[in-house]
């Protein structure tokens, strides 16, 4: 933690937590608790602007979408990483991003970086293997599920301080809650996969982060936005 500070990082983001019993399926005696957690440094602006100043065009989207595919094809099949030439100089620049992975409908995996720490040819890359491989809610992907499985993208903008719970769009915003060391993150399209309304996307916040479900009403919480570009091989399946 001390490092991170001094590397410039503000606060933390809890992007996932569970534990041995969980894991394992068994209740009783002791557990060992897991945490994945990011140090991030805060950064400035209008979520929207960014987005709107970062739009992605169909070839930089279909090129993300290839890297993650043969990302994941080549690491579960032979634990290789492949190296990638972008198809622009945009997708060069550090970006934060999720990779989540779907089969016959239903989540198989979710991780990315919160904050650009990467170029973001390099992050999805990264998070995809992360995906297949390392979310604590799943065992890794076998070989044999790579034909089932769909893959999304969510390229972020930065994140923006709010004051007010009422600001919160949903549709539009992702939502990240934090209140001392507990903090959670929902990305933007949850909400609408749920039916949430925006009551609903708040609490559902909080309780990503192990906090009440009314906690973004405390005063010593805090709320940030960020918008996303969400994209998957759906969109250019012919």
């Amino acid at each position: 933690m001390i490092a991170a500070r001094e590397l410039g990082a503000s606060r933390a983001v809890l992007l996932h937590q569970t534990n041995s019993s969980d894991v394992l399926g068994e209740r009783g005696g002791y557990c060992v608790g897991y945490s994945a957690v990011a140090f991030v440094q805060d950064a400035g602006g209008s979520a929207a602007e960014s987005n709107a100043d970062t739009a992605l065009s169909r070839e930089e989207k279909k090129n993300l979408l290839e890297i993650a595919r043969r990302t994941i094809e080549e690491y579960v099949r032979y634990g290789r990483i492949p190296e990638f030439t972008p198809v622009s100089e945009r997708l060069k620049e550090k970006r934060g991003v999720f990779v989540t992975l779907h089969k016959q409908g239903e989540l198989r995996g979710c991780i990315g970086y919160v904050e650009p720490v990467k170029p973001l040819y390099l992050a999805t890359r990264d998070m995809a293997i992360s995906a297949a491989t390392e979310d604590p809610r799943f065992p890794p992907v076998r070989p044999e599920e790579l034909k089932d499985i769909d893959i999304e993208i969510t390229v972020l903008s930065p994140l923006q301080r709010i004051y007010d719970p009422e600001s919160v769009i949903v549709g539009s915003h992702g939502l990240v809650i934090r209140r001392g060391f507990y903090s959670g993150l929902l990305l933007p399209q949850v909400p609408v996969e749920q039916g949430w309304d925006r009551k609903q996307f708040l609490e559902w916040t909080c309780r990503k982060a192990g906090l009440p479900p009314d906690a973004y009403r405390d005063k010593n919480a805090e709320l940030y936005v960020f918008t996303g570009e969400v994209f998957g091989e759906k969109q250019y399946q012919k």
